[in-house]
């Protein structure tokens, strides 16, 4: 054996790669679940076994030296693959088991995906614990690498195309307005589609043009959008207290006795939705089960 491995704990190993993925002590202490002087100690002890001071004070945080860059990614996959080995084999019972699942959508995959699959999964593993972050487009790869999520639910055209994907089903859309609402009679035509005071769901906040409006861009066309709101589930209140309707995602309305659904009088490009995941937990029992449940519930 290697005399620098002879030199080596293992546990010196996983508080490396914490402090790498971390950049700061006493974070890497929190993600560890130990004191923050026991990880300063432990990264005193690696640079004497590395000759190499890995961490250096900085600004925001601690900055790695290039011999700590070339380390990062060897040592993440050596620590996977150690754990790989040393996992239980055992088939996993949901019935006994006591997992939390962490799981990034936004709010209409909450009403679309995780709330069909709710009821069933308190039912099979009453045990375990569900929680939903919010669903943060750009952060999703690091956060599936660093295990902060264990799944995500997001549109094809914008998943990280390093994590494993699932497709769930292909969404399309709806004109959706109040019950009794008088231009909702009747499928309009693109005209009156065109005078309709709209309201549009901006995730990122304030924005007044959406799929709806490139579609009608390129008919030479535009409409009205009067409001534009962050979330779905604010939107079904506006639709519901007044006149503005909306171009909606078809599962978050069909079971809405409240509202008027019809079909648009211009053809709008829909979306496919994803379930993801890193290949760390591909393999997984425990999330291969959790994964086939929420399938099987849609």
């Amino acid at each position: 054996m290697n005399n620098s491995l002879r030199r080596l704990d293992l546990n010196l190993l996983v508080t490396l790669n914490a402090l790498l993925a971390e950049h700061n002590v006493t974070r890497a202490a929190m993600r560890l679940h130990l004191s923050q002087p026991t990880v300063s100690v432990q990264l005193a002890r690696l640079r004497e076994v590395f000759g190499d001071p890995l961490l250096l004070p900085g600004p925001r945080g601690m900055r790695p030296t290039a011999r700590a860059d070339e380390l990062r990614e060897p040592l993440r996959q050596a620590l996977e693959a150690l754990e790989r080995a040393v996992a239980p084999s055992s088939p996993f019972d949901p019935a006994r088991a006591g997992q939390t699942w962490r799981i990034a959508a936004s709010d209409y995959g909450e009403s679309t995906i995780l709330s069909p699959a709710l009821a069933g999964l308190r039912s099979a593993a009453p045990g375990t614990r569900l929680a939903i972050l919010e669903l943060l487009p750009p952060m999703l790869a690091r956060q599936a690498e660093q295990a902060d999520i264990d799944l995500a639910f997001h549109i094809s055209a914008e998943a990280p195309p390093s994590l494993q994907r699932r497709p769930l089903f292909t969404e399309r859309y709806v004109l959706a307005g109040r019950v009794g609402h008088p231009r909702l009679k009747r499928r309009p035509t693109l005209a009156q589609f065109c005078k309709l005071d709209h309201v549009i769901v901006s995730p990122d906040g304030g924005g007044f043009h959406g799929v709806t409006d490139t579609a009608l861009a390129e008919l030479g066309m535009t409409r009205r959008v009067a409001l534009s709101v962050p979330h779905f589930l604010f939107l079904a209140s506006v639709l519901t207290s007044t006149d503005l309707v909306a171009m909606v995602p078809s599962r978050l309305v069909r079971d809405n006795d409240a509202l008027q659904v019809v079909e648009p009088p211009l053809e709008v490009p829909g979306f496919e939705m994803l379930m993801l995941w890193h290949e760390r937990v591909h393999r997984d029992p425990a999330h291969q089960w959790l994964r086939e449940h929420i399938v099987k519930s849609l």
